[in-house]
């Protein structure tokens, strides 16, 4: 079996809804996190999808969804991407993919936890993978800094709390980090998950071509 067939770089689109730059400069760190694994990266900004996109998409092997969080939920940008993809979860297009998620909000909390709910729950109507953060709580003691990783303590996904006034080259360079990290780690989960795959489907070819 050739070593190739165990270390395919995974193709990782990230899928996002950005309305004032914020929650794309976030996409930016996301894909910089999974290209240094060297998977093979797709920003892809929703709203008007091409057909091309929607074929990237439904050949990728992971999708890491991100949006601005809005009165508590995803975007209504994001949510209309959500609905137009009613037929491919009906058809299970994206079944057994690796998923994941982001967000931001102007406020520390804003119940950011509740659109990272919802991404996690769009997820597994496809009947994807949903990756966690990975990551323990920061900025939590006294000896701790608001540069820590995860600086707001989320555990279901990357979230970022960025002032509503604030340009997009303002964002908290640790929700930055934090992103980057929720990249790498879905780019590394994916890569395990295609060569263990890969495996399998070795190894059954192998034993029925010697049965």
């Amino acid at each position: 079996m050739s070593d190739n067939v165990f270390h395919a770089a995974p193709s990782v689109v990230i899928a996002y809804q950005s309305g004032f730059g914020h929650t794309a400069v976030l996409a930016e760190a996301v894909a910089a996190g999974a290209r240094a694994t060297g998977a093979v990266v797709t920003p892809i900004r929703l709203g008007d999808l091409t057909d091309d996109d929607w074929q990237t998409l439904d050949a990728a092997d992971a999708i890491i969804f991100g949006t601005a969080t809005y009165m508590g939920n995803v975007s209504a940008g994001f949510q209309m991407f959500a609905e137009q993809t009613g037929r491919r979860c009906q058809q299970g297009t994206w079944g057994d993919k690796v998923a994941a998620g982001f967000t931001n909000s102007g406020s520390k909390s804003g119940d950011k936890l509740n659109s990272l709910v919802s991404l996690a729950i769009f997820a597994a109507q496809h009947h994807m993978h949903w990756v966690n953060l990975g990551l323990g709580p920061g900025w939590n003691h006294s000896a701790a800094s608001e540069s820590d990783l995860n600086r707001l303590g989320f555990w279901l996904g990357a979230a970022a709390a960025t002032d509503v006034d604030a340009n997009p080259d303002e964002v908290h360079p640790s929700d930055v980090a934090t992103c980057e990290h929720l990249g790498r780690r879905v780019a590394e989960v994916t890569q395990q998950l295609v060569a263990g795959r890969a495996a399998a489907q070795a190894i059954t070819e192998a034993v029925t071509a010697g049965a």
